[in-house]
């Protein structure tokens, strides 16, 4: 890594040990399709730091500072091929471990996000949520009950529960075939849960208490609300500023896997407050 004064957001060496492997054994395959078998001089925990300074704090990538080496091509790639979901997958195994559960979980939650979007995001990916009168995108996220992100969806605000969900299941019964439970609020319809019937998944439909006024905590749901409240801790999450949802995704992967990496080497995870 290059010698330079740190920035918060940077990864400590016991969190940098946890995602080089990944990004070593990428860097390696790439190497060997390359027709020199030279290896690229970009250093790729300063690349990570980068990716990860812009997500912390919101900034465009242009507005990057120059003491970053440049991100642009091993961003891409790491998007488009996966990495950031691997990890996320890699370390979420890791966490419930230590958290004393199995690495493989068996029950999840859902919900969805509707964000507005920044001034470059296209029109033909926006859409506007009805009952919350957003314009933008929506977000769905399926977390396991300790509130850890199995799965991730981006989509136009237009879209329905249903839809995000459909996906969502889909989504984290590939990746783990251990679930067999999921709990959703009341946008989640008829096809949510016959989805889930085919796959093998109790799909439970929580309503909230019509006897209670004002805000109350919902059996399960506020797990996963929980964690949406952790992912926009990152203020590249605060509006969705991506040209592709695919980087939206990329965006809420790499996001969870700070606070994976924080969580699983007990260092805190960083609040604004007090940093004004």
């Amino acid at each position: 890594m290059n010698e330079r004064k740190p920035y918060p957001s940077d990864l400590s060496d016991a969190r940098w040990a946890l995602i080089e492997p990944t990004l070593t054994a990428w860097r390696k395959v790439r190497i060997d399709r390359r027709p020199t078998g030279q290896p690229a001089k970009v250093d790729l925990r300063d690349v990570f730091n980068a990716i990860l300074y812009v997500n912390r704090t919101g900034i465009p990538w242009k507005y990057l500072p120059h003491d970053f080496p440049n991100h642009g091509t091993v961003y891409a790639a790491w998007r488009d091929e996966g990495i950031f979901a691997q990890l996320n997958y890699d370390l979420t195994g890791l966490a419930r471990v230590k958290e004393g559960r199995k690495p493989e979980p068996t029950a999840s939650v859902i919900d969805t996000q509707s964000v507005k979007t920044s001034s470059n995001v296209p029109l033909t990916s926006q859409g506007t949520d009805a009952a919350k009168k957003i314009v933008g995108r929506k977000r769905g996220i399926l977390t396991d009950t300790i509130g850890l992100i199995l799965a991730v969806t981006v989509t136009a605000a237009g879209l329905s529960e249903n839809a995000l969900g459909i996906r969502l299941l889909d989504q984290a019964k590939g990746k783990y075939p251990t679930i067999s439970k999921s709990w959703v609020d009341t946008g989640f319809k008829d096809a949510v849960v016959e989805l889930g019937a085919r796959l093998g998944i109790d799909v439970e439909v929580v309503n909230r208490n019509p006897k209670t006024r004002g805000f109350h905590v919902v059996k399960r749901r506020w797990v996963v609300e929980r964690s949406i409240g952790w992912i926009m801790m990152h203020r590249r999450l605060a509006r969705d500023c991506e040209a592709l949802t695919s980087s939206s995704e990329a965006m809420i992967h790499i996001a969870s896997v700070d606070n994976l990496a924080r969580r699983i080497t007990d260092e805190t995870t960083l609040t604004w407050r007090g940093t004004y």
